[in-house]
């Protein structure tokens, strides 16, 4: 059965979102086909504004306003500018505000080095963190890149990348998750565990 164009470019585009497959974005497709109109278009209108109203912050390359340049946590006198927190995408910042545990600046990358997509260095904000840090200020990098191959290349290659500047590098705790039991911890999370481990 060949289906309608619309319907067709639709489904194409929504299998390029990342974790979207076939099923889903016809799903999606024929949802949107069922909802009233104004739905539709409140959602198209919203993909539209997505690019046109936001941009990225001009320190620390996280999302904001069109109209808000640096951005409200550059912006704030309150926060630790002493502290940098360095993540991968935008979504890592809300998480660990959410956490409600730091207090310092953010520094997105946008990305962790992965040779095998074709992103070096270059691709990614290292160039210019470590030309914030060069600016002085900072008296700690915070490394809060995922632990994954990717996240560790990309956080051994800043470390590398910041060595002599006079700022202390650390790395994000791992270990087990709270609530979590042991028999059913894999082992290179137990290993990071017991190399972590902290006085009581």
């Amino acid at each position: 059965m060949t289906l309608p164009k619309p319907v067709s470019r639709l489904i194409e585009q929504f299998q390029r979102l990342p974790g979207v497959g076939p099923k889903t974005a016809s799903r999606l497709v024929y949802h949107l086909l069922r909802v009233p109109e104004e739905q539709a278009r409140n959602l198209g209108e919203a993909l539209l504004d997505l690019h046109a109203q936001t941009r990225f912050c001009s320190v620390c390359f996280n999302i904001t306003d069109v109209s808000t340049d640096p951005c409200a946590v550059c912006r704030d006198d309150k926060r630790d500018g002493s502290l940098l927190c360095v993540v991968e995408a935008p979504l890592d910042v809300q998480a660990v505000e959410r956490a409600q545990g730091f207090h310092g600046r953010y520094h997105v990358l946008h990305g962790a080095i992965s040779p095998v997509e074709g992103i070096g260095p270059e691709n990614l904000k290292i160039g210019e963190l470590v030309e914030r840090v060069r600016k002085g200020g900072v008296q700690e990098v915070i490394l809060a890149t995922n632990p994954s191959m990717e996240g560790e290349a990309t956080a051994m290659y800043i470390h590398r990348a910041l060595q002599g500047q006079g700022v202390r590098v650390t790395r994000l705790a791992r270990g087990l998750p709270v609530g979590g039991d042991l028999e059913y911890t894999d082992e290179t999370t137990l290993a990071k565990a017991l190399e972590g481990r902290s006085a009581m």
